[in-house]
């Protein structure tokens, strides 16, 4: 199946040349100029994964990202020549998947965007359906279910939240899940992923401070409650 790319940068030249190596490696890529062209684009094809710059015309690459999140569960990568850590945590934190820092080669864009997709698909052709008391999680379809009605995550909400539900009763480290939802790169940021973890609870538990599904394991990590 054809992997379709949505391209969202203001420097013309850069975006010819994304365009041009990212068709020649086989994806089906689509273009947007500003913050606001990128919505109306990712509203009408559903791309796949969007490469999204942090500094863009009408809207900024953060808002486009928050937006995308309230309705998307397509990948997402935010480029940028900003160095400072705390920017690049506050895109994990609103639901990016990965970070890349300007200058950066071809060939690392397309790695990059190659391994955000197979984190997103999982590592073989048999998705899992998981049916944990009244939750239902789909690894297909990346959705997630409660008594019924779907509940929105972000991809990384998602990779967590199934993460830990596949192993009930099972303790991970944050560095554990950061591994399997975020990439290597992020290892030295192992507290966003509190932040990820707040999140889920506040989408998912009746109470957020009584959480039922997410537990808290003192000292050692999280782990998805076993259900009775």
């Amino acid at each position: 199946m054809e992997i379709k790319l949505l391209l969202v940068e203001d420097e013309p030249d850069l975006l010819d040349e994304m365009q041009t190596f990212l068709q020649r490696e086989g994806f089906h890529v689509l273009l947007a100029r500003t913050g606001k062209e990128a919505l109306a684009v990712a509203r009408s094809e559903q791309p796949d994964l969007v490469v999204l710059d942090w500094m863009l015309p009408e809207k900024s690459g953060i808002d486009v990202c928050r937006e995308l999140r309230q309705t998307s569960h397509c990948g997402i990568i935010m480029a940028t020549a900003r160095l400072d850590e705390s920017d690049k945590i506050v895109g994990l934190e609103i639901g990016a998947d990965d970070y890349l820092t300007k200058p950066f080669s071809l060939r690392e864009l397309a790695s990059r965007i190659r391994a955000v997709l197979r984190r997103l698909r999982g590592p073989d052709d048999q998705p899992k359906l998981l049916k944990l008391d009244n939750l239902t999680i789909s690894e297909a379809k990346c959705q997630v279910f409660k008594d019924g009605e779907e509940i929105a995550l972000t991809p990384t909400e998602f990779k967590i939240l199934y993460t830990l539900a596949s192993r009930p009763g099972i303790v991970f480290s944050r560095l554990q899940l950061l591994k399997t939802a975020l990439t290597d790169e992020y290892i030295g940021y192992d507290r966003t992923m509190d932040s990820h973890i707040r999140n889920l609870r506040r989408k998912l538990e009746d109470d957020a401070t009584k959480p039922r599904y997410i537990q808290t394991v003192y000292g050692f990590g999280y782990r998805f409650g076993e259900q009775p």
